[in-house]
């Protein structure tokens, strides 16, 4: 298939945005840790299950890494980056897989060479948490679309059959999973809402405002937000913050996943109706993604409809068109765009 025209999200309005090909049985698929460090026992054991697809995981050469001073982050910022970058430039590998989230993506972020990643074309990226971060990069500084989706060593991915089932199918058959909505889903504000979809862990999403390349608007967005470990004070704090900076101008509607940790749900609900229902536009709770047992893969950049009815029925997000393309005719990303060396100090 020929490939979509490159688009860059706009900071103040979210686009349709470039997708990859979807994976096929023996796809080589790389996986790095771009945050925090990655228990040996739970990545192995993630492999196991990426093997059983049939894929082909390689694991880059800081994944099993700790930071020698600051033992929260994978490892050195730029060695964290090099892997990623190194992933991306690869035209052999077909996917990046997260292992985990926790912190430091914001740390490497502006260490990888976005012209570079832009120029080797759009791959298959899967994680969330802290990956926000990397979602909203890609989004606005390559124009890439993501899947907010399970890392392959998180409790999630390994114990719930049925997060990992959606993963597989979004990965191999996306146009069997255009719909998302565990039965939990309902109406905080009905309505119904279309627009392109972006965000995840809403802290992270907060604590990029303002920094470079951050949005400032979100016209024809539909945000989807998650967060775990957030009382409902912070997560007030949080909401406001986007609020104020402009973040949200314009947004069409919100899907909210797990609040895992965030304290009672009920007050988290209040928070939740408090900050957007004077906005006038249709709110999900519950939807099934994030931190939460059973996390759904949600396709990042691409349209999608959001139905919230008032009489108590089903509420859905439907996505439009599939999260990846038909596979290209050969394996692997277009050949010819080297791997550009990690740069050491953040893009001007």
């Amino acid at each position: 298939m020929t490939a979509e025209p490159s688009r860059v999200a706009s900071p103040s309005r979210p686009a349709p945005l470039t997708r990859p090909p979807r994976l096929r049985p023996g796809a080589r698929v790389a996986v790095v840790a771009p945050s925090g460090p990655v228990p040996a026992d739970r990545l192995e054991a993630g492999l196991g299950v990426l093997r059983g697809w049939g894929l082909e995981p390689v694991v880059f050469p800081h994944v099993r890494d700790v930071h020698p001073e600051l033992d929260y982050l994978a490892g050195r910022d730029a060695d964290r980056a090099a892997d990623l970058q190194a992933a991306w430039c690869d035209p052999s590998v077909e996917a990046v897989f997260c292992a985990r989230g926790g912190y430091g993506a914001h740390r490497m972020v502006d260490l990888l060479d976005w012209a570079a990643i832009r120029a080797a074309g759009p791959k298959v990226f899967v994680g969330y948490s802290d990956i926000t971060v990397l979602h909203e990069a890609f989004a606005l500084r390559a124009g890439f679309a993501t899947l907010h989706g399970p890392m392959v060593a998180t409790e999630a991915f390994l114990k719930d059959a049925a997060t990992r089932e959606h993963l597989r199918a979004t990965l191999f058959e996306p146009e069997t999973v255009l719909t998302l909505g565990l039965d939990t889903a309902a109406a905080l504000v009905p309505g119904q809402a279309r627009g392109i979809l972006y965000g995840g862990c809403v802290s992270l999403l907060a604590a990029t405002a303002g920094t470079p390349h951050a949005r400032t608007g979100a016209r024809g967005g539909l945000l989807v937000i998650e967060d775990t470990g957030e009382e409902p004070y912070r997560l007030d704090g949080i909401l406001t913050r986007l609020l104020r900076s402009g973040a949200l101008e314009g947004l069409s509607g919100v899907v909210c996943g797990s609040w895992q940790e965030c304290g009672p749900y009920e007050k988290i609900r209040a928070v939740l109706a408090d900050r957007f229902g004077p906005l006038g536009i249709p709110v999900i709770e519950e939807l099934g993604f994030g931190h939460g047992p059973t996390a759904l893969t949600v396709p990042l950049g691409v349209p999608a409809v959001l139905d919230a009815p008032a009489d108590g029925g089903r509420c859905t997000l439907t996505v439009e068109t599939p999260a990846l393309l038909q596979p290209r005719g050969t394996s692997g990303a277009p050949s010819g765009h080297p791997c550009v060396k990690v740069r050491q100090q953040p893009l001007s």
